[in-house]
């Protein structure tokens, strides 16, 4: 597939849907189908498939009206909307607004199930696409201050590692992040590895909420100094007593500097 020069490192759906799939056969019933949508917490429908190839998908609603043990293939949709894994995400997103459906199954050239992506799925590619460009720039922020040349990449990091630079999170926004957390929408961390001590750069609420959540890892963008540099963040650490998470005060939402600004105008 031919791409035009702008579409270049634009993100495809390939990059951001689920690949394990779950699906049901055309011969299932109606009431076997109907168990699997009640007893899921995740599930309000699914692809219909004969071995890979797709035949349509199933939803609750159609389900409603039909017998117990008609088979799936009699009251499925057939008139399907999919899309590519090469497809760009944004495109994607196009589709799911306009069609109003919640999840597009991906399907390769030959009709093959390789995926399927949801409106959360495209929800956090947008999440993602800005971090690259913010790590970029405090990359190369610190190398000209510094007069170095920094390396960045991205891996899991463990959080009982990590140095916080911020003395306080908030409330409100904790609850935000663990909602995002659970739903796999958090966009990565950024850090600083200077010389092996690991700076928390951004992303301290994302990390207090997977702290309460019991995540021992996260995702993160880490830009590496080899050698260790005097960080303006590293000294506001130090002066904050900041040497592990549980040195950052949650402060209750009803502080918020936004909340308190907004009684004033009451």
């Amino acid at each position: 597939m031919d791409e035009e020069p702008s579409d270049h490192g634009k993100p495809r759906v390939r990059d951001y849907m689920t690949q394990d799939v779950v699906t049901v056969s055309p011969d299932a019933t109606v009431r076997e189908v109907a168990e699997r949508i009640d007893e899921s917490d995740e599930h309000s429908g699914f692809p219909v498939c004969d071995r890979r190839r797709v035949e349509g998908f199933v939803s609750a609603r159609d389900l409603l009206l039909s017998g117990d043990k008609e088979p799936i293939f009699k009251v499925m949709t057939t008139d399907l909307i999919v899309a590519h894994p090469e497809m760009k995400v944004t495109d994607a997103a196009r589709v799911i607004l306009r069609s109003g459906i919640q999840k597009l199954p991906v399907v390769d050239d030959a009709g093959n199930l390789v995926g399927i992506i949801s409106n959360a799925d495209v929800i956090r590619s947008q999440i993602e696409r800005a971090t690259p460009e913010k790590v970029g720039k405090l990359r190369r922020t610190l190398e000209n201050i510094h007069g170095v040349e920094l390396e960045q990449e991205r891996r899991q990091v463990e959080l009982d590692r990590l140095i916080p630079t911020q003395e306080k999170v908030y409330a409100d926004e904790l609850e935000g992040r663990r909602y995002e957390l659970e739903r796999g929408l958090a966009e990565p961390l950024v850090v600083i590895n200077n010389a092996g001590t690991l700076l928390l750069a951004d992303g301290h609420h994302r990390v207090m909420a997977a702290d309460q959540l019991d995540m021992t890892e996260m995702d993160a963008y880490i830009i590496v100094v080899d050698e260790s540099l005097e960080l303006g963040m590293a000294e506001t650490a130090r002066k904050g007593g900041l040497r592990s998470l549980e040195d950052v005060q949650v402060v209750d939402y009803a502080r918020h500097p936004l909340v308190e600004t907004t009684k004033r105008l009451q």
